[in-house]
């Protein structure tokens, strides 16, 4: 129903979607930027351009690391115990499971993407595509791979971003090696 026509005069109108957490729930936020870009995207329509309002979710990797590993923890198993490869196939059923929750909940608010075209973060041509992307600009030297300080989660076994890590000042002491 929302899918672009060829046949619009006007200048092809794009947009992807911000994608919300596959492990989330719409809050006011999302029901803030799905109505501006929802307006946006039909005032496109209405003035005849052929028009794309790309839909789609974000894999949300250690939140939904975090919703599975405590499911399993209530199974009485562990990520480490039934290794990698179990893990990752008992979060993609837990994807399949619960990960349209939020899609369905956009589709009850009316917005006008075309849904036939929904992708998610980690479908195997998009990380592709991101691969690739990634690859181009640290060859035009444009990125680069370094070392640096990361903030790492002991129990989750992995770094977190900036924004996922709650700052505290602590009174302490700082040692320094000197070593010859």
């Amino acid at each position: 129903m929302f899918q672009p026509k060829d046949t619009g005069k006007g200048e092809p109108f794009s947009m992807a979607m911000p994608p919300p957490n596959v492990t989330g729930r719409l809050h006011m936020g999302h029901a803030m930027f799905v109505t501006l870009q929802d307006i946006m995207t039909r005032f496109a329509r209405m003035c005849d351009r052929p028009t794309l309002w790309l839909p789609g979710t974000d894999h949300a990797g250690i939140a939904t690391q975090m919703v599975v590993e405590k499911m399993l923890e209530g199974q009485g198993r562990s990520r480490q115990e039934i290794g990698r490869e179990a893990f990752t196939q008992e979060v993609w059923q837990w994807k399949e499971q619960y990960g349209g929750f939020i899609s369905q909940q956009l589709r009850s608010l009316g917005a006008s993407c075309d849904w036939s075209r929904e992708r998610f973060t980690l479908d195997s041509h998009l990380s592709d595509a991101v691969l690739e992307a990634f690859v181009r600009l640290h060859d035009k030297g444009l990125i680069y791979r370094g070392n640096y300080l990361v903030n790492w989660a002991p129990k989750l076994q992995t770094a977190v971003s900036d924004l996922e890590v709650e700052y505290s000042e602590e009174a302490g002491h700082l040692y320094f090696f000197k070593y010859q």
